[in-house]
């Protein structure tokens, strides 16, 4: 057979969200992580790695088959079944979950109506691709947003319509007036996304009169709310607002979780709360969750049961607390954050071109700057002073984060927040923003 050239593909031909930033985004901060892995990293909203045991994974392995063959009264048969074989589309910790929600954050869930998932970002994934209709349909959100309820509206051919945010963490006069700017247009606004508690990338949290005053916008202009919690449980250690979910008589809240940062990330477990009643052709009604699964099961099948009785197991050796479950990790990013604010305090607090917020609980500062930030700058904080960090712009599907940078505090310990913090106003002072004490600034390169 004679030799013939290779297939060649073009993008241009491929789905066009492989061409979006908000999909390359991702690739190029792991890039970069990669090419300086002896830089000092603010940039990953990834949870500490000292309490990582891999023993506690066999553990938790082992309290969840306990769980099965005792309190569910399973043979060994159906034990090994449960976690070998192909499973519930929906989950089989969905029992578990519904518990850890009453427990933890006073959310009435029928167990019917919980779909685990790969990660939370499949939930996204799932429930987007179930709203997307036609083209008319549209999601909102407040800006900046994380870039992966973005990738994920880009997959499905979904618009995101960006909210203004502000100091209540949304500006719902913005919110209200997209809404109506849309339907003027021919659109069909179908759910806002929020991140109410300790938001990423922002930080911003919302009150409870905006979380009530959000829920009676939502219901005035009938759009759903998904509201996504991976960080509420770590606040502050003060009393916390309820979630929009549990506040939510009317079923308007989509509410999406994670186990990422309370369990396990290598798990990938997640999942959405879709308690919301769907009416078919013939007059049936069922729970969104059920369509969910329908598509769940052409996407991937099932979430891993192995990986789910890990989650499950954390669950039920604490009593299904998470809150409780995440005592060291609770103390650790609460010092860290003070640590990183007082630490911007000490080097720019008399320098009026730099201001931070300071969020009660959750990862992530925003610092804002008088010059660009971008990957460029990125690039050259890491190759010349050994410092990485997240530019804001890969958080706004258009302009803006273009003077601003996300730092994370939840990876480094303090000596290293500090070192790191000094490498920082080391570039800060070569952009012409000096510190407050130049002594902080050490000439030379910081990575060398």
């Amino acid at each position: 057979m004679p030799d013939t050239e290779p297939v060649e593909l073009v993008t241009a031909e491929l789905h066009g969200s492989l061409e979006d930033p908000a999909l390359t985004s991702m690739n190029f901060l792991n890039e970069i992580t990669g090419r300086y892995p002896d830089a000092l990293s603010f940039a990953p909203g990834r949870p500490v790695e000292r309490f990582f045991d891999v023993e506690s994974v066999h553990r938790r392995l082992r309290t969840f088959t306990d769980h099965l063959a005792g309190e569910r009264g399973y043979t060994r048969e159906e034990v090994s079944r449960t976690l070998s074989q192909y499973g519930r589309t929906k989950g089989i910790v969905h029992d578990l979950v519904a518990r850890s929600l009453a427990r933890d954050e006073g959310i009435d869930a029928d167990p019917e109506s919980v779909v685990v998932t790969v990660g939370c970002q499949e939930a996204m994934f799932l429930v987007l691709r179930a709203l997307r209709a036609d083209p008319r349909d549209v999601l909102l959100s407040v800006s900046p947003v994380y870039v992966g309820l973005t990738g994920a509206a880009r997959l499905v051919d979904m618009p995101v319509l960006p909210v203004l945010g502000g100091a209540a963490g949304i500006d719902l006069d913005d919110m209200v007036a997209r809404i109506h700017g849309a339907r003027q247009r021919g659109l069909r606004p179908r759910a806002c996304y929020v991140m109410p508690d300790f938001a990423n990338p922002s930080g911003l949290s919302m009150d409870l009169a905006a979380r009530r005053t959000l829920l009676e916008a939502a219901e005035r202009e009938d759009i759903l709310l998904l509201e996504d919690n991976p960080y509420g449980l770590f606040h502050s250690g003060g009393a916390r607002p309820p979630t929009l979910k549990a506040l939510d008589t009317g079923r308007r809240v989509v509410y999406l979780g994670s186990f990422a940062k309370t369990v396990l990330p290598g798990a990938r477990v997640g999942y959405a709360v879709a308690d919301q009643r769907v009416r078919d052709a013939q007059g049936a009604t069922g729970l969104f969750a059920d369509q969910l699964s329908k598509i769940k099961s052409m996407v991937t099948v099932n979430t891993s049961p192995i990986s789910q009785a890990v989650v499950g197991g954390a669950l039920l050796e604490n009593g299904y607390s998470l809150e409780a479950a995440n005592g060291r990790e609770q103390q650790v990013y609460r010092r860290n954050l003070r640590q990183v604010v007082d630490g911007l305090g000490a080097r720019f607090g008399d320098c009026p071109s730099v201001s931070w917020n300071a969020p009660d609980g959750g990862f992530f500062v925003s610092v804002t700057v008088p010059f660009t930030v971008d990957d460029d700058l990125l690039e050259l904080s890491a190759r010349r002073f050994g410092v990485l960090w997240t530019p804001m712009c890969h958080f706004y599907s258009g302009p803006g984060g273009s003077n601003e940078l996300r730092l994370s505090v939840s990876c480094l310990n303090g000596a290293e927040i500090e070192e790191g913090l000094d490498r920082l106003a080391s570039l800060f002072a070569e952009q012409g923003c000096a510190p407050v004490n130049m002594q902080l600034v050490r000439n030379g390169d910081r990575a060398s």
